[in-house]
């Protein structure tokens, strides 16, 4: 079994500088989008639907699009130029070893970490299960907020080391409408919470500042 990250302390890459507005913040990219409106009547539980099993399937939707996001940035994410896991001007996550030891780890090797071990949580039947009348294990709620926070840090990665190739993809309303959804439906069933999002106050997590503007404009919930 893989080991589990956590945040770690300050530290930056590539990306958006502590004292200059990241691109993703500024226009016209803050605004670009293919959804229009409050991802709020997206994310809502269709009647019928039972709540693990719509969890279960937006998890399994969020996972693979990302997936396919950073399948196509692996170039630009080496262990040359990504040598932490960045997630903002001040922060880096590290990981913990099989000796319960915070490890800094380059960025494709912690993302490929992450990957993996959620990817093996997916096939196992146990955990997400396939088979009509089989029930989620009671420890579901946990082991989603878990891959939530994971994926989360993905998401947090891309946006300030790669947003500049995102944006020569011609790609961010793709990912800042993936990413809308993810916050929304994280928010709604309580798989994220505020300070998964914004980070601690002195390693500040750099997709915070996006959140909060996109609040402030109307495309998240409050």
């Amino acid at each position: 079994m893989l080991p589990s990250p956590v945040l770690a302390s300050p530290g930056g890459s590539p990306g958006d500088s502590a004292n200059q507005k990241p691109l993703y913040m500024s226009r016209p990219f803050v605004d670009a989008a293919l959804v229009k409106g409050n991802f709020k009547t997206i994310v809502r539980l269709p009647k019928y639907v039972d709540i693990m099993e719509w969890v279960a399937v937006n998890i399994y939707d969020f996972y693979t699009n990302l997936n396919e996001f950073y399948g196509v940035l692996t170039e630009c994410c080496t262990q040359q130029s990504c040598a932490t896991m960045s997630g903002g001007p001040r922060l880096n996550y590290t990981w913990i070893n099989q000796d319960r030891r915070q490890v800094s780890l380059p960025a494709p090797t912690y993302i490929d970490y992450v990957m993996t071990s959620i990817q093996n949580l997916i096939d196992d039947e146990n955990v997400f299960p396939t088979k009509t009348n089989q029930e989620f294990h009671q420890s579901f709620p946990t082991t989603v907020k878990h891959i939530y926070r994971q994926l989360l840090r993905v998401f947090a990665h891309i946006y300030h080391a790669h947003y500049p190739q995102i944006l020569h993809l011609r790609a961010e309303p793709h990912f800042n409408s993936l990413f809308a959804h993810f916050l929304a439906f994280g928010r709604e069933y309580e798989l994220l919470e505020v300070k998964d999002i914004r980070g601690d106050p002195n390693t500040p997590v750099g997709v915070g500042a996006l959140w909060e503007r996109w609040t402030e404009m109307g495309i998240l919930a409050a």
